[in-house]
């Protein structure tokens, strides 16, 4: 027996995929694993068959054919097929965590392509599919231009290439995030994009840190939050949390020291910080918050909301060594602080001072 790939379409009606199976069955055809992707001309099935070895590429053509299949493309298989799709796309994502520099590599073998280039954006060009060409857009820049002998694209792989992409572009951009901060005590620290991976960290955090940083940072009581709450923070919807870790001798991350957490209300962005108290008065807080200042200005927020006790001496501290106006509105024994972005950032790109 030998195997093949087998792709055809066929009327996307009902019993039309059973004459199409019936027809192959009929001359000794074992399907192993069968793919329906829905398009525009039909229903394209793409199955991988184990064949009688008397039956040739003509053969299978053919009993599709009789099947009611059309615009046929067989191929030659190896074992490695036998992996379903799901299967090999895990295995090539989990590649891509590791080593988001080989996108292209993945999506040749993703989509069997015969060759994979990355081109500079370019205006004018329709990206999508067109028989056997693709472009992809690259969410870092610029596109990703694929092309295979046959068959032809299909949407459902178009989308299955694309989130493939996003995924590689979204572990770059994690990594570039990931900085060293020098304090100006000397003292190096790791500052990093969160994951819901932190979680045991900043579980310690909040249990190292004193009953009155925790309120500081929630306001309402200096309890532990719960677990379910400090997953929602570590990855927010809609914002951005960074992790601060110690880093050993070495240079690798130790405990997680700092949190900083930003979330999104709607035109503007909501901001607070817990930073453990032996690193408290080091810069730290300072440092996260020039970071998720910066991010925010970049996401074009109108502006950033901080709700600070009024006695929180520290932050308020901090909150002036920014460098930008504020509006503190009083409420009882709390300060809303209202930092403009729009207006800075606009000032900044017109070199203009605020």
């Amino acid at each position: 027996m030998t195997l093949w790939r087998i792709r055809a379409t066929v009327d996307d009606r009902p019993g039309y995929l059973s004459v199409l199976t019936a027809s192959l069955a009929l001359r000794g055809v074992n399907i192993l694993t069968v793919q329906v992707q829905p398009t525009e001309q039909g229903a394209v099935d793409d199955f991988l068959v184990d064949a009688p070895d008397t039956l040739d590429e003509a053969g299978l053509v053919a009993a599709v054919e009789r099947g009611r299949g059309r615009d046929c493309w067989v191929a030659r298989s190896e074992a490695r097929g036998l992996a379903d799709q799901p299967t090999r796309v895990l295995g090539l994502a989990n590649r891509l965590v590791r080593d988001p520099d080989a996108t292209g590599e993945a999506l040749r073998t993703l989509l069997g392509a015969d060759s994979v280039s990355w081109r500079p954006a370019s205006t004018g060009v329709e990206r999508g599919i067109t028989g056997v060409s693709m472009l992809l857009a690259d969410p870092a820049g610029g596109s990703f231009s694929l092309r295979r002998a046959a068959p032809a694209f299909t949407p459902a792989e178009y989308a299955r290439a694309q989130a493939l992409v996003e995924l590689a572009a979204t572990v770059a951009r994690r990594a570039a995030e990931q900085v060293t901060l020098v304090l100006p005590d000397g003292a190096e620290v790791a500052v990093r994009p969160a994951s819901a991976d932190d979680l045991s960290g900043v579980v310690e955090l909040h249990e190292t840190c004193s009953p009155r940083s925790r309120q500081r940072r929630y306001l309402g009581g200096s309890a532990l939050p719960q677990p379910a709450r400090l997953r929602r923070l570590l990855e927010p919807s809609r914002g951005l949390t960074l992790i601060a870790s110690s880093t050993g001798s070495d240079g690798t991350a130790e405990s997680v020291v700092a949190m900083a957490n930003l979330f999104n209300e709607g035109d503007e962005a909501e901001v607070a910080l817990l930073v453990r108290d032996d690193w408290q008065r080091r810069g730290l807080g300072s440092a996260l918050l020039r970071r998720l200042v910066q991010h925010a200005d970049r996401s074009g927020y109108a502006a950033l909301v901080l709700h600070v006790q009024a006695t929180n001496d520290p932050m308020l501290r901090t909150l002036h060594r920014l460098g930008r106006p504020s509006v503190a509105d009083r409420d009882g024994a709390f300060l809303t602080m209202t930092i403009p972005l729009a207006v800075a950032a606009l000032a900044e790109r017109q070199g203009t001072p605020v």
